[in-house]
């Protein structure tokens, strides 16, 4: 089988369901983002970071390729996949981790700018990667996504900046106070 289909050379993707639309369509552009939020997730993790970190973040990678099958589906062919969507479990399966990342952490007691460690640094930018893929769900026009994708998403940006944080903190790294100027 070859890579290339040549069927996109006039602009236009195949959702799952046969429907063709543009490249340029918000659905194409919120699952697109929704892969790059797995490129920057999987980026993070070859920056050597904790076994449990690690885990929690295959996890996640895991979960993005359903939550992208979901979005590269025609509206209404959702069901057709032949997969389990994610739900609730998995929202809560990330406030878990984000809890169990944050009392890891000292107390915030300002804003943090992205850095301290290398593995920190990845992780603010996969975070910041979910949240232009959580604004790309939210601007699909031609049906709006299911709340759960939205909040997992959400969820998924605050569980990157816990980790971050997390990651800082076992390599013996402070997070990066944003000072604000004097006025």
């Amino acid at each position: 089988m070859k890579l290339y289909t040549k069927t996109g050379d006039d602009g236009t993707t195949g959702l799952f369901g046969g429907m063709r639309v543009p490249k340029a369509s918000a659905r194409v552009d919120a699952y697109g983002t929704v892969d790059e939020t797995n490129a920057a997730i999987g980026l993070a993790r070859v920056a050597p970071v904790d076994p449990a970190i690690d885990a929690v973040l295959a996890h996640v990678q895991d979960d993005l390729f359903v939550l992208g099958a979901e979005l590269a589906c025609a509206p209404g062919g959702e069901a057709k996949l032949s997969m389990t969507l994610l739900g609730e479990g998995d929202i809560q399966r990330l406030e878990r981790a984000i809890d169990e990342a944050d009392a890891a952490c000292p107390g915030l007691k300002s804003f943090v700018l992205p850095g301290g460690s290398p593995q920190a640094a990845a992780l603010h930018m996969a975070r910041t990667v979910c949240r232009r893929a959580e604004r790309a769900v939210l601007a699909m026009d031609d049906a709006p996504a299911r709340r759960e994708v939205v909040v997992y998403l959400n969820r998924l940006s605050d569980l990157l900046f816990a980790l971050a944080r997390r990651t800082n903190v076992a390599a013996g790294v402070a997070d990066v106070p944003w000072k604000p100027r004097a006025g």
